[in-house]
């Protein structure tokens, strides 16, 4: 078993990265090389604007690469909650602005020719008990009748043709979701935003910020550029960025480790006992699992298995043995079938669990997705190229209060008491 992400050990070396000290003036700065940086990148260069990006690792590092491939739509609350906390207006707007981004995935993989095995797989997200069924059904009514209509709702009796395991009571289909190899996706958005005219340092993390006349002089290790603004996309590694640049986005962002594991390649009568309908899916638990087939047919499976803030190796292997046990309590069959990979990474929360993006501390920003990242950051990350470039009409977020989260400075000493009331809330579901 390799300790790694599986899709970085099986996308494309980047090798258009600059060799060169970081140095030059630009109009926008970028930090941080996963989805929404490339993204703002790309739209920012094919605009013929200036622009470099300063990624601390390698692109996709963060959890553009750490993630477990789903591209699902919907939105992480129940709509109604949504609609309550945001109002009418606001949740519809966040609802449709994620379906816009699968569409932009679409559309970015089209423009610029990346082979990542993207497929509108659609997304069942399923009742793992029987009083999850009534609320799974509510939200579907609801969501069916204002905001998608391209939904479905299945009985227990009708899932035998999705789903391989007994242990679920009902789901929700959502048509509109999708699938890609999120490696190669990130790849492709490099070496398109390269193409374009911009700019990318790798191994440059940020280490200063500093007025310089009307803009901004950064720091790194390797040397400073100079840029009239500053596009923060740094989601959940925003808090390892110890100095003081991105201490506004600390105090705001709590990084919470979500953990996967993939199975060796899978034959036929596997999958076909597993998941006959190759889609992504998600199960209604709060502690829950998220699983679906690679493109060679591996089963990716992940989930909260620990709340830690730590994704490292022992920190990875404790939480794959918990999520081997879950594999194995829903799919028997396959307790035998060796796992390939392990790894984790951080998922960047915010106390409401909707995402931020817009101009905070001299900065525009756009973060917080809360689990439902891969699919919203391209629109996230085009939406920060335009506000760059002053327009300030496509932000479906535009106006949002984001208040620092009380007695926090980014090292989240509260997950386990979290975790112990998503378990009880579980357990008494």
């Amino acid at each position: 078993m390799q300790y790694l992400s599986y899709w970085h050990d099986t996308a494309p070396v980047f090798d258009l990265a600059q060799t060169q000290p970081v140095s030059g003036t630009f109009d926008v700065v970028v930090i941080g090389a996963g989805f929404t940086g490339l993204n703002a990148a790309r739209k920012l260069a094919r605009d013929g604007v200036r622009v470099a990006v300063l990624e601390a690792a390698h692109i996709g590092a963060g959890g553009s690469g750490r993630n477990g491939g789903h591209l699902n739509n919907g939105i992480a609350h129940g709509y109604a909650d949504a609609k309550a906390h945001l109002g009418a207006q606001r949740a519809y707007q966040l609802y449709k602005a994620y379906d816009r981004s699968i569409d932009m995935i679409e559309d970015v993989i089209a423009e610029e020719g990346i082979a990542c095995d993207f497929r509108r797989s659609g997304k069942l997200k399923l009742a793992m008990k029987p009083g999850h069924v009534a609320g799974l059904r509510a939200n579907f009514e609801l969501i069916h009748a204002e905001v998608d209509s391209d939904t479905q709702f299945l009985k227990a009796d009708e899932l035998s043709g999705e789903i391989g395991s007994d242990t679920f009571y009902g789901g929700m289909l959502y048509r509109k979701s999708a699938m890609m190899h999120m490696g190669r996706y990130v790849h492709g958005l490099a070496c398109a935003a390269v193409r374009h005219g911009a700019t990318i340092w790798e191994q440059a993390p940020v280490t200063g910020r500093s007025r310089n006349g009307m803009g901004w002089r950064i720091d790194t290790p390797r040397g400073t550029v100079q840029a009239d603004r500053v596009i923060v996309a740094t989601g959940a590694y925003s808090s390892q960025v110890k100095s003081a640049p991105l201490g506004y986005f600390r105090r705001r962002i709590i990084s919470v480790g979500s953990f996967i594991i993939a199975t060796r390649p899978l034959t036929d009568a596997e999958i076909a006992a597993a998941v006959p309908g190759n889609r992504t899916y998600v199960t209604s638990m709060n502690i829950g699992n998220y699983f679906r087939l690679s493109p060679d047919r591996r089963l990716i499976f992940g989930g909260r298995a620990r709340f830690s803030a730590t994704s490292d190796q022992r920190s990875d292997a404790k939480s794959g043995e918990i999520l081997r046990a879950s594999l194995i309590q829903m799919f028997p069959h396959l307790a035998k079938v060796e796992i390939d990979y392990c790894w984790g990474g951080l998922v960047g929360m915010t106390k409401d669990r909707f995402p931020r993006a817009g101009e905070a501390d001299g900065m525009i920003h756009g973060m917080g997705y809360s689990g439902h990242g891969a699919q919203m950051s391209t629109l996230i990350g085009q939406v920060l190229a335009d506000l760059a470039m002053g327009r300030t009409d496509t932000n479906p977020l535009a106006d949002m209060d984001w208040p620092a989260v009380p007695l926090f400075s980014g090292k989240p000493w509260f997950l386990p008491m979290v975790g112990l009331w998503f378990g009880l809330k579980d357990r008494i579901s």
